[in-house]
């Protein structure tokens, strides 16, 4: 079984949800995450706080330097993933249409490298 990363994207200026929604949002990741786990291919997951809050840490030739704010400038940041176990690519995209729709975002799939022999 390969591990994939699924992604989820918290994308700036799209308004927030509602509260209501939110709560609607965090009991479907909560069924989604307890179904993986059923299935065996739950590793890991979890939600990211808003990119504003995001420190990066960089070796520059003067020493390591922390700024503020995520690393990229995007209008799309990473708001949450998970870590999956799937037979292939197409196994963890099955499971990725279930992640979009309990959270209500886009998710983008990646595999994990492998490692060097």
């Amino acid at each position: 079984m390969s591990q994939y990363l699924m992604s989820v994207y918290y994308e700036e200026g799209v308004e927030d949800p509602s509260p209501e929604v939110m709560q609607e949002m965090y009991a479907d990741v909560d069924a989604f995450n307890k179904k993986m786990e059923e299935a065996g291919v739950w590793v890991f997951g979890g939600g990211l706080d808003r990119p504003e809050a995001a420190k990066v840490v960089s070796d520059k030739s003067d020493g390591i330097v922390v700024t503020d704010g995520p690393f990229p400038e995007a209008k799309e940041q990473i708001g949450g993933f998970w870590i999956i176990e799937a037979e292939n690519l197409d196994a963890a995209l099955e499971w990725a249409r279930g992640a979009t729709v309990a959270c209500r975002g886009p998710v983008e799939v990646r595999p994990f490298q492998d490692e060097p022999a």
